[in-house]
C-alpha cells in the first residue's frame, strides 16, 4: 500500500512523501527509521505491494525521460530543487518513480547532494544520468546541464522508438504467418490428406512434400518446441559468456541491411553521450568510461577501453578508431580534427547529428523495403500451398 505522510526533521523542517508498505504501522516504522516526527500518514493508494511494484510498474525510459524534462524546466525556473522533486511527485505517473522521487526529496532536503541521492538508485538512472547530474553540480550550472540532459535523452528515446515501431508492422505479419502456417499444417492438411488417400488419385510432387510436412510437424511437433526452447537457451547461454557475447555481438554487426544499422545506433550512442559528458565538464577518460557502459555492443565497448589506454598513454582517441573497421573513416578524421582545435564537443555533435539522420533514412528505407518483401514472400508461401492442394482436386476431378 501507499502512504502520504507529513513529518518534522531534525532541522525542525516540514517534509512530506511517500512510502510503500504492507500497512500503516510498518509505514510508520519506515518514516522513523528515517529520523523523522511523524505529523500524518494516510493512505495514497492501495493494491500496491512493493514486489509487485517491481515486477507491473517498472520504470521505463520514458518515464525517466518525462521526468528529466520536467524537472530540467522547474530548476531554469530557478525552483529549489526539494520543491521541485515535490511538485514532480504529483505529476509522475509511474508508482515506482512516485516513490523513488518522493525519497530522494527527502534526503536532499536533509542534506545529502542530487547526484548521491541518484547513485544509491543506480537501477533506475543509468551511470551516464547520475555523471551529467554530479558534473552539473560540481560547475554550479546544473540547471544548464539538466536541460542539455533532457534534450539528449529525448533524442535518444526518439530514435530507439521510431525503431522500434518500424519492426512491429514486420513482426506481425511474420508471426501471423506462422501461426497460419502451423495451423494450416497441423489441423487443415491432415483432414485433406485422408481425403486424397481414400480418393487413390495420383499426387503431383509438392502435394507429397506438403503431406510429408505435415506429417512430421503433427507427429514430432515437440520435437520443434524442443528446438524453439534449445535455441532460446542456447543464444541466452552464449550471451551469458564474454566468447559467447562477443561473437553474437560481432554477428549483429555483420548482419545484411540491419548491421549497418546497429553499426549507426551504437556510434550515436556513443558520440551523443561523450558530447554530454563533455560539456557537462566530464574528463575525457571518465567520458570514454562512461560513455562505453552506454554503448551495449561489446565490440564497440573493447574499442572504447581500447582508447581509454591509449589515451592514458598520451595518444589521441581518433588513433584507436582510425585502424577500427567498426568505425567508418569520416568520424576518426572529424575527432581527430576536432582534438586538434579543441572543439571535441561540437565535432560530436555534428556526428550523431549526420548518423541520427542516417539512421532515420536506414529505418524509412527499410521500411519501404519490407513491405513489398513481406508480400512476396506471403504470396508465394500461399500459392505454393493452394497449388499443392488444388491440383490434387483437379486431378480426382478430371477422373470422372
Amino acid at each position: 500500500m501507499l502512504y502520504n505522510y507529513q513529518a518534522v526533521n531534525k532541522h525542525k523542517k516540514k517534509v512530506s512523501g511517500l512510502i510503500d508498505a504492507s500497512n500503516e504501522d510498518s509505514a510508520a516504522d519506515i518514516i522513523r527509521g528515517k529520523g523523522l516526527t511523524i505529523l500524518a500518514i494516510t493512505l495514497e493508494k492501495k493494491g500496491f505491494g512493493l514486489g509487485n511494484i517491481d515486477v507491473l510498474n517498472r520504470v521505463k525510459t520514458k518515464d525517466i525521460v518525462i521526468f528529466s524534462r520536467q524537472f530540467s524546466v522547474l530548476i531554469s525556473a530557478n525552483v529549489s530543487i526539494v520543491k521541485a522533486l515535490k511538485i514532480l511527485v504529483d505529476q509522475i505517473k509511474s508508482i515506482k518513480l512516485k516513490i523513488i522521487v518522493s525519497e530522494i526529496a527527502d534526503e536532499i532536503d536533509s542534506g545529502s547532494r542530487l547526484s548521491d541521492a541518484f547513485a544509491k538508485r543506480s537501477d533506475v538512472f543509468s551511470n551516464f544520468y547520475i555523471s551529467v547530474v554530479r558534473s552539473g553540480e560540481t560547475s554550479g550550472k546544473l540547471d544548464d546541464v539538466l536541460i542539455y540532459l533532457a534534450d539528449e535523452m529525448e533524442k535518444d528515446y526518439d530514435m530507439m522508438s521510431k525503431i522500434k515501431g518500424a519492426m512491429i508492422y514486420p513482426t506481425i505479419v511474420l508471426a501471423g504467418l506462422t501461426i497460419v502456417g502451423v495451423i494450416m499444417m497441423v489441423v487443415v492438411i491432415p483432414k485433406l490428406t485422408s481425403v486424397f488417400t481414400e480418393s487413390g488419385a495420383k499426387l503431383p510432387l509438392p502435394t507429397k512434400i506438403l503431406i510429408a510436412i505435415s506429417a512430421f510437424m503433427t507427429a514430432y511437433w515437440w520435437l520443434f518446441l524442443l528446438v524453439i526452447i534449445a535455441v532460446i537457451f542456447g543464444i541466452r547461454y552464449l550471451a551469458s559468456t564474454p566468447r559467447g557475447r562477443n561473437l553474437l555481438d560481432y554477428s549483429l554487426l555483420k548482419l545484411p541491411i540491419f548491421g549497418k544499422l546497429f553499426q549507426r545506433i551504437h556510434l550515436v550512442r556513443f558520440t551523443r553521450s561523450m558530447n554530454t559528458l563533455i560539456l557537462g565538464g566530464v574528463t575525457i577518460n571518465e567520458s570514454l568510461k562512461i560513455s562505453s557502459e552506454v554503448v551495449s555492443n561489446n565490440v564497440y565497448k573493447k574499442l572504447i577501453l581500447d582508447t581509454i589506454r591509449e589515451v592514458e598513454k598520451g595518444n589521441s582517441i581518433s588513433q584507436v578508431f582510425a585502424n577500427s573497421k567498426e568505425i567508418p573513416k569520416m568520424v576518426s578524421e572529424m575527432l581527430a580534427l576536432g582534438e586538434k582545435t579543441g572543439k571535441l564537443d561540437l565535432v560530436l555533435e555534428k556526428i550523431s547529428d549526420f548518423y541520427g539522420r542516417e539512421i532515420n533514412n536506414i529505418v524509412n528505407n527499410l521500411m519501404t523495403l519490407l513491405e513489398p518483401v513481406i508480400m512476396i514472400v506471403m504470396g508465394v508461401g500461399v500459392g505454393l500451398m493452394v497449388a499443392a492442394i488444388i491440383l490434387p482436386m483437379y486431378n480426382m476431378a478430371s477422373q470422372f
